[in-house]
């Protein structure tokens, strides 16, 4: 049985997770069919422009992502504290981009009068609209319902486009994070869709290092804010320069079918998690087969179960040997 999202997502323990969404069609979500001879790789174009408009609407910032053939890869940040900080109009005029409304929001929005009961149960609506913002499911329901609706009308044809549920992992440390995030950047070549980081096409990496190329980074991702430190800004707890050069490293031992030691000098970010070269090609060519559940280091997982009152440690065995 499926385990409820309720119960897999804790804003406290970790606001990072890794959602794949998987097409249940034969015919490809993107791509070419070899079959049919109908090529679909438009629609890797429309899941990305999507993806990146939603992050401007919701209060969640996309700190990865690779859109493959026949299914999708995202790591989110939640980022709720925004979602609590906007005033009600801001929250009304973010969820106007996406949906209608009611009648009160519209009335609202237009400048007109409400008298109590009306402000009272716009209160209400306002307070659900917060909440979904910064809500996970929201997001990949309105990305994914809106692929599935092109789809199916291209295809002319009715029906699941996606499987029932998309699958999500909590991502609870820093190594966990830096893991995951290399692995989606990775997909492609593991795939042998691409040959390197920059020639992967509609990947996060791609867009980051099209930025970087101007000295910038990417206004639609969430922004690489350095090693960690007391006052620490919002953003990713790495340099970018080193995460760069860690997906093309890595992405190189891959491709040479490499194991174990990466040259004789480990890079900064390998050092400072702490993650053996060894582990590091397993944890970013594996990621997915080796981790069914949240991922992080022991005594994160212990706090994150705890905190969800979940009693079964999923994948516990897996963490201490590849993140102890």
């Amino acid at each position: 049985m499926a385990t409820a999202r309720k119960r897999q997502v804790s804003l406290v323990d970790t606001k990072y997770y890794h959602c794949i969404s998987r097409c249940v069609r034969r015919a490809f979500l993107c791509g070419d069919d070899t079959i049919t001879g109908r090529s679909y790789e438009h629609r890797r174009q429309w899941v990305e422009d999507k993806l990146l408009a939603l992050a401007k609407v919701f209060c969640i910032d996309v700190c990865a992502y690779a859109v493959m053939s026949n299914h999708t890869h995202v790591v989110l940040y939640v980022d709720d504290k925004k979602a609590k900080r906007l005033n009600d109009k801001a929250i009304l005029i973010r969820w106007h981009k996406l949906f209608k409304g009611t009648l009160l929001t519209q009335k609202y929005l237009q400048g007109d009068k409400l008298d109590k009961a009306q402000q009272f149960f716009l209160n209400r609506t306002i307070a659900d609209y917060r909440e979904r913002l910064a809500d996970i499911s929201w997001f990949m329901r309105v990305l994914n319902e809106d692929i599935a609706r092109k789809a199916n009308k291209e295809d002319n044809c009715t029906g699941r486009f996606w499987e029932g549920r998309f699958k999500s992992q909590a991502l609870l440390d820093e190594a966990a994070l830096a893991a995951c995030m290399a692995y989606v950047d990775l997909n492609p070549i593991r795939a042998k869709m691409a040959k390197t980081p920059e020639d992967s096409g509609h990947t996060s990496v791609q867009k980051r290092i099209k930025a970087a190329k101007e000295a910038k980074q990417p206004k639609q991702l969430a922004r690489f804010a350095g090693s960690p430190r007391k006052h620490m800004p919002k953003g990713l707890p790495f340099e970018l320069k080193s995460y760069l050069e860690l997906v093309e490293l890595t992405g190189r031992c891959m491709r040479e079918d490499k194991r174990g030691y990466i040259e004789q000098h480990t890079l900064p970010i390998l050092e400072r998690l702490n993650i053996a070269p060894e582990n590091w090609l397993k944890l970013t060519t594996q990621f997915t087969k080796v981790f069914k559940g949240a991922v992080g280091r022991p005594n994160k997982l212990d706090d994150y179960y705890a905190h969800l009152e979940v009693k079964r440690r999923t994948g516990i065995s897996h963490c201490e040997q590849l993140f102890g």
